[in-house]
Parts: C-alpha cells; sequence; structure tokens
C-alpha cells in the first residue's frame, strides 16, 4: 500500500473470499494496522473510533486490543497504530460496513489516514513444541 491519495485501496479478490465464508459462525478478528496522516490524522480516528463504537457494539463486536507499535524489529513497514477488533462472525462485520450509519461515518477512517490495512484473522491452533 502506498502513501497516496488511496490509503485504503479494496482488495477486491480479498473482499469476495471474505464475503463467501459469511456463513461461518466462527469469530474473526480484524488486524488493523493504521498510518496517521501527519495534521489531524490520529484525531481524526479518535472521532471515527467514537462515531463506530455503538456499530461495534451493536453487531456484537469488540476491541481487543489497542496498541502503538515501537519500531519494527523484522520487516520496513511503520504504523502508527495496531487495533485487533473481535466480530462474532463475519456477516457482523459486513453488517456493520452496510449499515446506513456506518456509511455515513466511514470516510473518518480514510480521511485520517496515509495508509492502512485489514487483514482478517481466524483462531488457529497455537502449535506444541517438543
Amino acid at each position: 500500500m502506498s502513501a497516496s491519495n488511496e490509503p485504503e485501496r479494496l482488495n477486491q479478490e480479498g473482499f469476495a473470499a471474505f464475503s463467501q465464508r459469511a456463513g461461518d459462525d466462527s469469530p474473526v478478528v480484524m488486524l488493523n494496522l493504521l498510518a496517521f496522516q501527519p495534521d489531524g490524522g490520529q484525531k481524526r480516528y479518535e472521532e471515527y473510533g467514537a462515531a463506530v463504537a455503538p456499530l461495534l457494539e451493536k453487531v456484537g463486536g469488540r476491541i481487543v486490543f489497542v496498541g502503538a507499535p515501537a519500531t519494527a524489529l523484522l520487516g520496513d513497514d511503520s504504523w502508527d497504530m495496531v487495533a485487533l477488533v473481535e466480530y462474532p462472525t463475519r456477516q457482523a462485520f459486513l453488517d456493520m460496513i452496510a449499515s446506513t450509519e456506518y456509511q455515513a461515518v466511514g470516510h473518518l477512517r480514510t480521511e485520517a489516514l496515509v495508509k492502512g490495512e485489514l487483514h482478517p484473522m481466524d483462531a488457529g491452533e497455537v502449535p506444541t513444541v517438543a
């Protein structure tokens, strides 16, 4: 993702694959990687967060973790904030972003960011080490 006029470009293939699994009953955790606009981006994102909080609650979602990462030990990308948001199902996420309430405030996220990534994650088995 480049720091251009498109801070968040929808990955059509990824979104289609996510949507095809909308019938799954298992929870999904969304990894949010966020780099803010230099002048007021973080404040704008806080406005987005406040506006989305009741919508998240309405679909049964919850914020699992929010933090500011330190300098990367591996990799080159730099992020201002990382957030993990859990949804009870993929359909809950899709319902939230399709709602008229979300459509009215979703622009705040885009306006706040230089770049952003959103990665859905399923729970997995932690391998045991012998």
